[in-house]
């Protein structure tokens, strides 16, 4: 998974997720420019970490949940490096609320920061990756996209958009061989977590998953890794699900 010589844009990558695969994107070789939101308190624990690994690394505060926004990023990004080679597209927002008591404007913003912001910022990087005429696009999507879970009715169906946005857009771009893929995490140990759920519960709850335990970040960066490099040269439009059996954890019980 030699990524070496490339230069790769995350987003959110001040902690979680983005942070996992900024970093193993960095520990395979790749320099890095990386978001957050404005004002993150997290996002130069993540700069200083990568450079620690002996890669370049710029970071661009920006809110991607609008379109001025990624704009604005984008062109910061643009004007930081000469060319991106690798997109890690990884803005989400989620609350738990049952569907009765979902506030429409809360749903309404779950939608616009999770699956419309992924299409603002994929599109902005897409235009310059063709001009380039090569490139890696790589969706953060979640298993929630393929199955239901109570109280994430918005974030279930964004992720559920956000995947068939991916595989129209990686069929679009096959002739300037962009490769476009996605990855579904299952239940990932990231700070989000921590703050719904106590210690005791995501430690009692993920020795009941079949794997014992909950993903870790890196396991997520690894997948991006992979599908970043040219190992992955002839895979678009798949969704590749990291989540060690979470959406078939029922299944599995009745055993």
């Amino acid at each position: 998974m030699d990524v070496s010589g490339k230069t790769a844009f995350v987003t959110g990558a001040g902690r979680g997720i983005g942070k996992g695969c900024a970093l193993e994107l960095a520990r395979h070789g790749a320099d890095l420019v990386i978001n957050d939101r404005p004002g993150s308190p997290d996002l130069q624990n993540t700069v200083d970490e990568v450079r620690a690994l002996g890669r370049k690394c710029e970071s661009v505060e920006g809110d991607v949940f609008k379109r001025e926004g990624c704009e604005q990023v984008v062109a910061t990004v643009l004007d930081t490096v000469d060319d991106v080679d690798i997109f890690i597209s990884n803005p989400a927002y989620g609350r738990r609320t049952p569907f009765l008591e979902l506030d429409p404007q809360e749903f309404e913003r779950i939608l616009q920061a999770t699956l419309t912001a992924g299409f603002h910022m994929s599109q902005l990087v897409a235009r310059h990756m063709v001009e380039r005429g090569s490139g890696k696009i790589v969706f953060i999507s979640s298993v929630q996209a393929e199955r239901p879970y109570a109280f994430c009715c918005a974030y279930g169906a964004a992720k559920a958009g956000l995947n068939l946005l991916m595989q129209t857009i990686a069929a679009e771009l096959s002739p300037y061989r962009i490769n476009v893929n996605a990855i579904e995490p299952g239940w990932i140990d990231t700070p989000g977590e921590h703050k719904t759920f106590t210690e005791q519960e995501i430690t009692e709850k993920g020795k009941q998953l079949p794997w014992g335990r909950l993903g870790q970040p890196v396991e997520i960066g690894r997948a991006a890794t992979f599908l970043s490099s040219s190992d992955a040269d002839y895979i678009s439009g798949s969704i590749l699900a990291v989540d060690g059996l979470f959406r078939y954890k029922d299944c599995i019980d009745r055993f």
